[in-house]
């Protein structure tokens, strides 16, 4: 993923600089990084894979550059948890992903950097799997989604971003509901 934010900051930043940013289309690439800690109802012991990096793919249109909007999805990588039930030693493996729209607000501070923050809905759904099949469960819920942000202007069509994304509700299992991302920003 890394290399892949890389190339696009590179074939951008390589196009040189075109007309001045103004409103119009955009698309991202970003890594996400989520809390995948939990503990099952009834188990002792455990290790789980804690912070795990997922990828997250983005796009939106700035009406202006206060207000805009933006879509996006982010694939919660799969995480594993060990456990023991009544003596027995057990595996789960956990796995999500979310889909959000949101509205976006943008407050310029200098002519490269940017407060931004965005609120809209998200559709977050978790699975859970285990050798034990009473932990085997699936949800899919429409939540409330929220981020905070800094914005760098590279030059005027890459920029890289800094955000803190809340998916909803936090969750029994699987990825959190607290996100912190990179990303990488192209304009057209």
């Amino acid at each position: 993923m890394k290399k892949l934010i890389f190339a696009v900051i590179a074939a951008a930043a390589t196009m040189g600089a075109a007309q001045a940013a103004g409103p119009g289309p955009y698309v991202g690439v970003g890594v996400a990084s989520a809390d995948h800690s939990y503990k099952l109802p009834g188990t002792v012991g455990g290790d789980t894979d804690g912070y795990k990096a997922s990828g997250k793919i983005f796009g939106g249109y700035e009406f202006d550059q206060r207000f805009g909007v933006e879509v996006g999805y982010t694939d919660f990588k799969k995480s594993s948890h060990s456990y023991t039930l009544n003596g027995v030693n057990g595996r789960a493996e956990s796995e999500g992903d979310s889909f959000y729209v949101a509205g976006k607000a943008t407050h310029p501070i200098t002519e490269q950097v940017s407060l931004f923050g965005k609120l809209g809905a998200a559709r977050n759904k978790s699975d859970l799997s285990s050798t034990n099949g009473v932990f085997n469960r699936s949800e899919s819920k429409t939540e409330l989604y929220g981020a905070l942000g800094v914005q760098y202007n590279l030059n005027q069509k890459v920029a890289l971003t800094a955000e803190y994304e809340r998916y909803g509700k936090s969750k029994d299992f699987g990825a959190k509901a607290d996100v912190l991302t990179v990303a990488a920003k192209y304009a057209f």
